[in-house]
């Protein structure tokens, strides 16, 4: 346990981050589901707005250094070829 004022001050901020990382984290997490499970069930308009909602969230996470930057990229570039496909099918 912290014994100086400020090392006790740095321990409840940091729990505060944690908590609001966590938090951000699993909205991100869902949203990468929606789309999953939009992509799977073949349904192009909603898997076309799932993703538009999705790009926005993984940009700004990655400003806030949450997501790596390539990862979000990664996302967004396996997602559009998945929903792409879905349009020549």
């Amino acid at each position: 346990m912290a014994n100086i004022k400020s090392s006790k001050k740095d321990v409840i901020t940091s729990e505060n981050r944690r908590k609001q990382n966590s938090s951000r984290r699993s909205m991100i997490r869902t949203f990468i589901k929606k789309v999953r499970k939009s992509v799977i069930s073949g349904n192009k308009k909603i898997a076309e707005d799932a993703f538009k909602e999705m790009q926005p969230i993984l940009d700004s996470h990655v400003n806030k250094g949450l997501i790596h930057k390539n990862k979000a990229a990664r996302y967004k570039s396996n997602f559009s070829l998945k929903i792409n496909k879905m349009c020549k099918n």
